[in-house]
């Protein structure tokens, strides 16, 4: 119960900005949080879904309610995580084991009439892209053109608002 008092009063002063009551959610919470994904994925890639469980946690604070348990709810941000984890991983191998086809239909894809689809998909991307903000816009190219992780992202752009750009894309992706 002392745990759940402490995290309700950290959330609190989190939601009214209080900077401080960041590292603290962070140090009362991440050992239990880091120990459940290392039982469950790489230890190297366990660190790496901490930061994005925080952030992520952090950046859904406000929507939080005050009666929820805290400890409860990050657990189930970093089993969802984890789930990713290993859907990303699956595809990936799914794709490396394509490598001889897709080589053969990158080939195709210079065919003309693939030319033209690919330009096709082109211009649908960018004119999704020049609706949403350039805020949203800068975080999706950030990560899926240049690669760059959640966390390099909301470091050099101090914010955490990858997952609200993915969907705002996804709906002018759609009506585009």
């Amino acid at each position: 119960m002392l745990v759940y008092n402490l995290s309700m009063s950290l959330i609190d002063r989190i939601k009214i900005g209080e900077k401080a009551a960041i590292l603290e959610f962070y140090k009362a919470f991440s050992p239990r949080i880091q120990i459940y994904l290392q039982r469950r994925v790489p230890k190297e890639i366990a660190q790496e879904i901490l930061n994005d469980v925080f952030l992520d946690a952090l950046d859904e604070i406000p929507l939080l309610k005050h009666e929820q348990n805290v400890l409860g709810w990050l657990y189930r941000i970093a089993r969802n995580k984890t789930i990713d984890y290993y859907r990303k991983r699956k595809l990936k191998s799914v794709l490396f084991s394509q490598i001889p086809y897709l080589e053969f239909a990158a080939k195709e894809m210079t065919q003309p009439e693939f030319v033209l689809e690919k330009e096709k998909a082109r211009e649908k991307i960018e004119r999704a892209m020049s609706r949403i903000s350039t805020k949203y816009a800068m975080i999706l190219r950030m990560h899926y053109e240049d690669g760059m992780h959640v966390k390099e992202i909301a470091l050099t752009l101090n914010l955490t608002n990858k997952a609200r750009a993915r969907m705002k894309f996804i709906e002018e992706y759609d009506i585009s």
